[in-house]
């Protein structure tokens, strides 16, 4: 349980000060895009710079009609612009005793399917923090504040995940854009989708409060693991959360790049402060 729960206006939970960062590197401070408030009346966020730095990738997205296409163009764009085919452009040292040149956004996202809480899990779980201000609540073990040992291991975990990496951060900046430019184009007009995990104890999850039986506020680590069919979700523990995620909180999903990822149904939500619905 977190240990500085705090209210807004209305009496609802707000975003813990353990769970936040003062800044961040978007449009809107974490308190908000954390909060309950946002879950409800979500609006599109932005990481500083990225729209602008990649016009041109938006340009030739644009006439796309196909998804797979448009998939295709952007790990193309994304393989050229970080140089990830040609890395002693980048500055790879071929003779250097540590060789990260299989490093990148893909490795990453295997890694956090592979292993939540591993070392690519920690960069993933790092790059949310840095961009949007919210801080884990897990890896491996629980982290209740920054200043604890179990903080200590999970930003060990995240340097060695980033270190001797070609701009692996800025290669996640460009795929939550893409993944927020792709939902808009299959969902228009949509702001949630309901989505689905299985637990096997809610008290293993930071709960802020309990509306009934079934309904809970629940502080998400800050980033979490769904799927969109909930019989999938039925395999990973005895009680089902069930959640309208705001599509602006999808960092990404296993469709997103046809072929290139393992399954079908996984997606990555950015934590912060949901209202869920539980069954056994």
């Amino acid at each position: 349980m977190v240990s500085d729960k705090a209210t807004g206006t209305d009496g609802s939970p707000t975003l813990p000060a353990c769970a936040r960062l003062p800044i961040n590197r978007c449009n809107l401070p974490a308190v908000i895009l954390g909060s309950l408030t946002f879950q409800h009346h979500p609006t599109a966020l932005h990481i500083d710079g990225v729209a602008e730095l990649h016009r041109e990738l938006y340009r030739l997205l644009t006439p796309l009609e196909r998804p797979e296409h448009r998939a295709h163009l952007f790990m193309d764009y994304l393989a050229a612009h970080f140089l990830l085919d040609t890395l002693e452009e980048a500055g790879l040292d071929p003779s250097s005793r540590l060789h990260r040149d299989k490093a990148d956004y893909l490795r990453v996202l295997r890694g956090w399917s592979f292993d939540a809480d591993g070392r690519e899990a920690a960069v993933l779980k790092g790059w949310v923090e840095s961009r949007f201000g919210l801080l884990p609540r897990h890896h491996g073990t629980p982290i209740r504040d920054a200043g604890d040992e179990a903080y200590h291991a999970y930003m060990d975990a995240r340097a060695h995940g980033l270190y001797s990496t070609n701009a692996l951060e800025a290669q996640l900046d460009l795929l939550y854009a893409y993944c927020q430019y792709e939902l808009a184009r299959q969902h228009p007009d949509t702001q949630h989708l309901r989505l689905y995990r299985g637990v096997n104890r809610l008290e293993q999850h930071d709960v802020l409060a309990q509306r009934d039986k079934n309904h809970a506020v629940l502080l998400l680590n800050n980033a979490t693991s769904f799927t969109d069919q909930r019989e999938r979700a039925d395999e990973f523990g005895d009680y089902i959360l069930e959640v309208d995620v705001p599509l602006p909180k999808i960092l990404a999903y296993s469709r997103l790049l046809p072929g290139r990822l393992k399954g079908e149904d996984e997606y990555i939500v950015i934590g912060g402060v949901y209202e869920v619905s539980t069954a056994a």
